[in-house]
């Protein structure tokens, strides 16, 4: 075996010029063996190698925008705010459903179906509930097989941090670098059912919940806030025996749906039944979201709706970074530490004690 070809000359960690890297492999796990720090680009690197459409660089790129790193976070400002006039032209589609719901292989079944439709797609799944790890392991990429490895597709596990405020704007920017890098049909995963839901609300155009048949109750589970987020409920897996069952079910939910107060944007949210596995009605699914974007374009509500995500996005991240300096504070830490005791001996109030604190922090940061 020739020298050139030995694989035990290669190193998956090798970061290789126009070969799609594993970005989604956890950077707080693989911080220390990475070459990232050691070579990092330019905003302006970056930005080129992401406008070409190299995917090795935009996973790069959104690592630097996830890292939180001080020394780091000029460049990812200056990174987004770089791309920001190339991005905006996509789709945001945010997808959640119930555990066993088959989330994965309708994403992946869409999302092939949409670039045979000549549609690059980019599929950003989100944890908040990740707090140990602030990331996934390969997770995604090896549910989705064949539109990890397509050419005109991304898949990326985004970082939460552990916050909901965290999921919504690292993914925002996340998906300014996608747009930038020339995907048109942006798809954000949550895990499971839960509070991401909110969060991912800020930062898509069309939110659709996938449902499963039988089992009793068709709306046990469901919290009512999760169906009125809902523009489209997609009853899944409506195959073999199910058919049937899925039938009944779509039934069911629009009889809730109609007991919904009526949406302000206009929209009359509908159900419809696929199969993923067989793909069967996703066109049904894609028609449908065509039609929500077209009449949100009419009726002016697609851009009212990202000018208020980016409003509300401003407030979250001011409110954030207010709370990183309070708590980062050398001086404050320590007072903390003596006032939460005081707490807990009963020697003083917890808004006192609060109130100290935010004393203290205005004469410190005045100083």
């Amino acid at each position: 075996m020739s020298k050139k070809n030995n694989p035990k000359n290669h190193s998956a960690l090798k970061v290789q010029q126009g070969i799609e890297q594993p970005s989604s492999l956890n950077p707080a796990l693989t911080g220390g063996l990475r070459q990232f720090k050691k070579d990092i680009l330019s905003p302006e690197a970056f930005l080129k190698g992401v406008l070409s459409g190299d995917r090795s660089l935009l996973g790069r790129a959104i690592t630097l925008v996830e890292s939180g790193l001080p020394e780091e976070k000029e460049a990812a400002r200056q990174l987004v705010n770089q791309c920001l006039p190339y991005s905006g032209k996509s789709i945001r589609i945010g997808i959640t459903g119930v555990p066993g719901v088959g989330k994965s292989t309708f994403i992946e079944s869409f999302g092939l179906q949409m670039i045979s439709r000549g549609k690059r797609v980019a599929v950003l799944a989100i944890d908040p509930s990740s707090t140990r790890t602030k990331g996934s392991i390969l997770g995604d990429k090896t549910r989705m097989e064949e539109l990890s490895t397509h050419a005109n597709a991304f898949i990326r596990p985004s970082a939460s941090s552990g916050t909901l405020g965290g999921v919504a704007r690292a993914t925002r920017e996340t998906i300014i670098l996608c747009e930038a890098a020339g995907f048109d049909l942006i798809i954000i995963e949550t895990v499971g059912v839960g509070q991401s839901e909110t969060a991912v609300a800020q930062i898509v155009d069309f939110f659709l919940l996938l449902m499963l048949a039988g089992g009793g109750d068709e709306l046990q589970g469901i919290k009512r806030g999760i169906m009125e987020m809902a523009d489209l409920i997609v009853i899944n897996k409506a195959d073999g025996d199910n058919i049937q069952k899925a039938k009944l079910a779509k039934m069911e939910y629009e009889n809730a749906l109609h007991l919904f107060p009526a949406l302000p944007n206009g929209w009359s949210p509908k159900v419809l039944t696929a199969s993923a596995i067989n793909k069967d009605g996703l066109d049904a699914v894609w028609k449908e979201i065509e039609t929500f974007v077209k009449m949100m374009n009419q009726n002016g509500w697609f851009t009212k709706n990202r000018q208020q995500q980016s409003l509300s996005i401003l407030r979250d991240s001011i409110t954030q970074s207010l709370n990183s300096g309070f708590f980062d504070n050398k001086i404050i830490k320590q007072l903390l530490k003596e006032y939460e005791q005081q707490i807990l001996e009963e020697k003083i109030s917890p808004y006192e004690a609060s109130q100290k604190l935010l004393e203290r922090y205005f004469v410190e940061i005045e100083k």
